[in-house]
């Protein structure tokens, strides 16, 4: 895995570590938020993944997208 480039599955991934530790579990991050953050204007794709059809973002951004709408999130979740 390119820890640099991440496909929608791996940026969830990474995004819902950081997500789970501050909610105790509550709020939980997948494949399809990170499209709902690129659609929002959250996130941008860098690029393809290897299969020339995934779309790959920057960990980076991940975590930027992740920390930027991470308090709303947890309010939802009533943390």
């Amino acid at each position: 895995m390119d820890i640099e480039h991440l496909t929608a599955a791996q940026a969830a991934e990474h995004a819902n570590r950081a997500r789970q530790a501050l909610s105790a579990g509550a709020a939980h991050i997948t494949p399809t938020t990170i499209r709902s953050w690129v659609h929002r204007g959250h996130l941008t794709a860098t690029g393809l993944a290897a299969d020339n059809r995934s779309r790959t973002y920057r960990l980076a951004d991940v975590a930027r997208a992740e920390l930027k709408t991470r308090a709303r999130a947890l309010r939802h979740v009533g943390t």
